[in-house]
């Protein structure tokens, strides 16, 4: 039985990575906040998982996660993912009607909501993007054309 203990901790091991700490969503938040307000392309997109992904969806996800870039964040928080958001992680039509599926099984949701103030007056935005986990830090994944 003593011997049966450890063998089953060290086999449970690999399991214990799958899931981030607070420090690490926290720290992942804080850098996309912080890369978002200061107009930080190349932070922003080294977030991006991109292994196996498709071009065309790749370029739309960049162009998507700095299209409201330098606004203010008036809240940004990882979420769980809900029983919608879990069926549409599961991939669909990419930008040009072929199926996609992520490259990386999405765990939460990115949740941002930003307001842009200018002479002409002001707007909110509010946007989504899923995050996964990979070799132990959060990333945001993009699809990839479904086999």
């Amino acid at each position: 039985m003593k011997k049966a203990i450890p063998l089953l901790l060290l086999a449970l091991t690999p399991f214990a990575g799958i899931c981030a700490t607070p420090a690490q969503e926290k720290a992942f938040v804080d850098v996309y906040k912080k890369a978002f307000e200061a107009k930080d392309e190349k932070t922003l997109h080294g977030l991006l998982y991109t292994k196996g992904a498709d071009a065309q969806a790749l370029e739309f996800y960049k162009m998507m996660m700095t299209s409201d870039m330098g606004g203010k964040i008036t809240s940004i928080q990882l979420a769980e993912l809900d029983a919608a958001d879990k069926k549409r992680a599961q991939g669909g039509p990419g930008p040009d009607g072929r199926p996609m599926k992520f490259t990386l099984a999405p765990t939460k949701k990115l949740v941002i909501k930003s307001e842009t103030r200018s002479a002409q007056g002001s707007s909110s935005s509010s946007s989504e993007v899923f995050v996964a986990e990979s070799d132990g830090k959060l990333v945001i994944p993009t699809p990839a054309p479904a086999k």
